[in-house]
């Protein structure tokens, strides 16, 4: 579905991505892993547009991506949940939600379903987003993503700060949203045991370059865990 090839990027004279290929297959929910500063979320803004890459290809659908637009790409499929969410802290949730619809025809309603995975969503519609506590606020910024009716669903480190009980409601609804609704997932984490009790495929960082892949059900038996650990 999403296939990377060869891609290099650069900060000033640092090199942060070196030849990095890697593919995320349809429907199911694919994790990247790696230890911080390892060159994942610069990865997802290439992908996304928000960076251009220095080289390299990004195929969606087999379709070469690497020149469009970020809107373009949204348009296209794709939703990005980045990492510390960036959410209208002075809008309320519902405005939030209605401006990830940009992309689409407007309606000016939530379809039920971003309520049906967030219940606590419908609860507060009316409530600005910076007064949600930080879990509240990751699952508006998934339902945000949700909004343009993306095929691939990007996330960053959505388990970041977020207290456990969150942390597992948003693990069920990733999988729900790959299960029942048939949406493909790529989940940049750090968290081992989160990602691995989600992923249906792994790929590994370091260094900005990708140095393990694999099935999910395989992570343990691989020594990934040992391959991330601080």
């Amino acid at each position: 579905m999403l296939e990377v090839t060869l891609l290099n990027q650069y900060y000033g004279g640092s090199h942060i991505l070196r030849d990095v290929t890697l593919s995320v297959p349809e429907q199911k929910l694919t994790v990247l892993l790696g230890r911080n500063g390892v060159g994942k979320t610069t990865l997802l803004k290439c992908v996304m547009g928000v960076v251009p890459a220095k080289s390299g290809k990004i195929a969606w659908r087999g379709k070469p991506y690497q020149n469009l637009s970020t809107p373009a790409r949204v348009a296209g499929g794709l939703a990005y949940v980045p990492q510390g969410r960036d959410i209208f802290p002075r809008l309320s949730v519902e405005e939030n939600l209605i401006v990830g619809a940009a992309s689409r025809p407007a309606s000016g309603k939530i379809p039920e379903r971003i309520y049906e995975l967030f219940p606590v969503l419908r609860d507060m519609k009316h409530r600005r987003g910076g007064d949600l506590s930080g879990g509240q606020q990751q699952q508006l910024a998934i339902g945000r993503a949700l909004m343009s009716e993306p095929q691939l669903l990007i996330l960053d480190e959505p388990t970041e700060g977020i207290q456990p009980s969150i942390i597992r409601d948003i693990g069920r609804t990733l999988r729900q949203l790959v299960d029942e609704f048939g949406m493909t997932v790529l989940l940049v984490e750090q968290y081992y045991e989160f990602a691995r009790e989600l992923a249906d495929h792994y790929w590994v960082m370091s260094r900005g370059e990708v140095v393990a892949n694999g099935l999910g059900a395989e992570m343990e038996a691989n020594g990934i865990r040992e391959l991330i650990a601080v």
